[in-house]
């Protein structure tokens, strides 16, 4: 009898097709450990080069900072698990840190009309839904591929957020948006409590519920998907929509952060697309996550809000970001072709 007969397991599987198996396991816990890994150096350098790094008052600080990309992250996750992983020809969106800008102009503007944070809030979200809507017609009906399709997009509401604003910042004040922008007794920003909710919330439609199973199937197994009778347009569609209301939702925290709209939120979209692209390798199969997402937001967070305390200038911190989109899309991308 040769090598190549021998047997493993009770499933009696050759060898020969164990080893690449094993080998692409061993990849996948390698990239995950060396994450984790990677996350708790920063912990340990930055609390040894940089006061009160792990105080409780900062981290609160870092969550609270975190709130806006990670609402945005969360809403480009969402994509990427209905549309696919692979950013050239699966789920993508470029659009999101516009829509964030141009939901806070329409917030700040609404604001200064005289309109209540009732009306000002819905319709942030419906800008924020309509944006999503949009890029879901553009990639579900008219067939573009994602990335080119909210590229355009992003480009129109950055235009539309121009006009509306005139360049400049619409200032805006009300109590709802003081509350937002407050502490809690610790010293904990309320925008760390709804970033945590807000997750908690996801986490619990997408990881815990059918239909966001429908949503991984589509995005990893769309042909199965269509077999089984999936409604796939419908759930792609869906996904771009919700991501959308993120944005807007993004939008309104973005008001109470700075307390008003901005006319940088173009600077948002590199961390945003950071964020969730390495929340990828905090899952066992390096699948975006909604959890993962939340861990990659805060390792971002924690970098940067190191590199400030260090007085590193931000173009380093750049640097890192899109290094750190290299070396995800890489290994993601060698592991799928082992895979085939």
């Amino acid at each position: 009898m040769s090598a190549d007969a021998h047997y493993a397991g009770s499933d009696f599987e050759p060898a020969q097709d164990i080893r690449p198996r094993l080998g692409r396991n061993f990849t996948t816990a390698a990239l995950r450990g060396g994450s984790l890994l990677a996350f708790a150096a920063i912990l340990v350098i930055f609390s040894l080069t940089a006061p009160y790094f792990l105080s409780v008052g900062n981290i609160g600080n870092v969550l609270g900072q975190s709130a806006i990309s990670g609402v945005l992250a969360i809403g480009l996750t969402l994509v990427l698990i209905a549309g696919g992983s692979n950013v050239v020809t699966g789920g993508i969106d470029l659009s999101l840190a516009a829509n964030m800008g141009l939901s806070a102009a329409v917030y700040a503007s609404l604001i200064q009309f005289g309109f209540g944070d009732a009306t000002a809030i819905a319709a942030a979200i419906a800008t924020g839904a309509l944006i999503g809507a949009v890029n879901a017609a553009a990639v579900v009906l008219a067939g573009i591929v994602p990335l080119l399709a909210t590229l355009a997009v992003m480009n129109v509401v950055g235009g539309l957020e121009l006009v509306l604003t005139q360049n400049t910042v619409l200032p805006a004040s009300t109590p709802f948006l003081s509350l937002l922008s407050a502490t809690d007794p610790f010293g904990i920003p309320v925008l760390a409590y709804v970033l945590l909710g807000f997750t908690l919330l996801v986490t619990g439609i997408v990881q815990f519920t059918p239909l966001g199973l429908r949503l991984y199937a589509v995005g990893e197994f769309a042909e199965a998907a269509r077999a089984a009778g999936l409604p796939l347009k419908r759930l792609v569609a869906g996904a771009f929509v919700a991501s959308g209301v993120c944005g807007g939702l993004a939008g309104i925290l973005s008001v109470s952060y700075l307390s008003g709209s901005t006319t940088g939120a173009g600077e948002m979209l590199l961390p945003v697309v950071v964020t969730a692209l390495l929340g990828s390798v905090f899952s066992r199969r390096l699948v975006p996550t909604i959890p993962g997402t939340l861990l990659s937001a805060l390792l971002v967070g924690f970098l940067v809000n190191g590199f400030q305390l260090l007085n590193i200038s931000s173009t380093l911190v750049s640097g890192v970001q899109g290094a750190l989109i290299l070396i995800v899309v890489s290994a993601t991308t060698l592991l799928r072709r082992q895979e085939n």
